[in-house]
């Protein structure tokens, strides 16, 4: 019986996970994605709730990158009740919306897909259940399925970390095969960056052994602290919200996530001190990082930064530093970084003893039964288009 927590031992299944589904992922990919869908569409939206919407905005540079194409990652309230309606008028099949959820039962992921459909989007779900009420919705389905975990490991109720890589390593074929088709990289471009996405995996490992020893010295220099901050931009803010989501889930700890320019306009004049995870895969945004990390370090924050082994800017600032070794393109990165994120959650909910979702006591009822209070699975739909 192994003495690591279930959450560790599910984060210690996901190098393996990259390597089993990177290429049935990239042939679902491609019988979804047919020449006439990659070449109509003018604008791609990625729509999605909790990590289903965590994963789609860390995955929106690489559609912009890789795909060529404008790409929105939306959370399904915002996209089925304030955006669903206008997209009618840039006429019909311009615009592809596809739909994440791994269970393919949440009622507000499906309004999003039937509401895109009635609008003139073209639809795809993308879901790890294709016989599911997602799937049965959009016009495509991109299957997802995940390798069922061994004995040991299944049956677990855990803060979800397999599900999570599965809607990334999707999301990045998905983006890959559109820019293909459509002719904005090349076959054997396309092809160099499905073996990269797939080498990953070692750099996963690398962290794994790296990082974990550091993250239990951090978390327990931090034990007396309640409340966490996340910080990064652009496909980074993604790994942030999904950073904070896991501690939430596991230790029941108030986190949250912000953006990197936002910190520096809000969190700068926090009262108290915060402990502070800085996430920064050398991008676009490094330099302003960097200016955070000396404005944080300035106001006494205790702080930690996940970034490239070696780096320096950020670096000089904190106090922890959680390396990421190997080269990481920065669109592919929330699938690297968001590693620490899972390893953070799962000492301080082991250091505390918590249990996962609280044991869903305290009023927390499970979504899906008649009296559960979220209603993820059950909630009311709309049903009409409204202005």
């Amino acid at each position: 019986m192994s003495q690591r927590s279930p959450m560790h031992q599910q984060i210690d299944t996901l190098p393996e996970l990259v390597r089993q589904v990177t290429g049935p992922f990239d042939a679902s990919a491609r019988h979804t994605f047919d020449f006439e869908m990659c070449t109509s569409a003018k604008r791609i939206y990625l729509v999605g709730c909790g990590d289903s919407y965590h994963a789609p905005y860390g995955a929106e540079l690489a559609f912009h990158q890789l795909a060529g194409l404008p790409t929105q990652a939306l959370s399904s309230l915002t996209f089925s009740r304030y955006t669903v309606p206008y997209l009618a008028d840039t006429g019909p099949q311009t615009n592809l919306v596809m739909t994440i959820s791994v269970s393919g039962v949440v009622s507000r992921t499906i309004e999003a897909a039937q509401l895109a459909r009635k609008a003139g989007a073209t639809t795809v779900a993308l879901t790890g259940t294709p016989d599911s009420p997602l799937a049965q919705a959009a016009e495509r389905v991109f299957t997802t399925t995940v390798p069922p975990l061994p004995d040991e490991l299944a049956g677990m109720v855990v803060p979800g970390v397999r599900s999570y890589l599965a809607s990334q390593i999707a999301l990045y074929s998905a983006a890959l095969r559109i820019g293909e088709v459509r002719g904005h990289m090349t076959t054997a471009a396309a092809d160099a960056l499905r073996a990269e996405l797939r080498d990953l995996a070692d750099v996963m490992e690398a962290i794994i052994t790296d990082c974990e020893p550091a993250v239990k010295a951090l978390v327990e220099r931090w034990r007396d602290y309640q409340d966490y901050v996340f910080v990064g931009a652009g496909p980074m803010y993604g790994a942030a919200m999904f950073s904070a989501a896991k501690l939430l889930e596991a230790s029941g700890d108030a986190a949250m996530a912000q953006e990197t320019e936002e910190w520096t306009h809000l969190q700068y004049f926090v009262e108290r001190p915060v402990p502070t995870i800085l996430m920064d895969a050398d991008g676009f945004d490094a330099d302003r990082m960097a200016e955070l990390a000396r404005a944080a370090q300035s106001i006494g924050l205790p702080l930690a930064a996940v970034v490239p082994a070696g780096e320096s800017g950020i670096s000089q600032y904190v106090q922890t530093i959680l390396p990421v070794r190997g080269n990481v393109r920065e669109c592919f990165a929330p699938l690297v970084y968001s590693l620490v994120g899972e390893l953070f959650a799962a000492e301080r909910a082991a250091l505390l003893g918590t249990p996962y979702f609280r044991d869903f006591g305290g009023g927390r009822t499970v979504d899906w039964s008649p009296t559960g209070a979220s209603r993820i699975r059950k909630s009311h739909m709309q049903t009409e288009l409204r202005r």
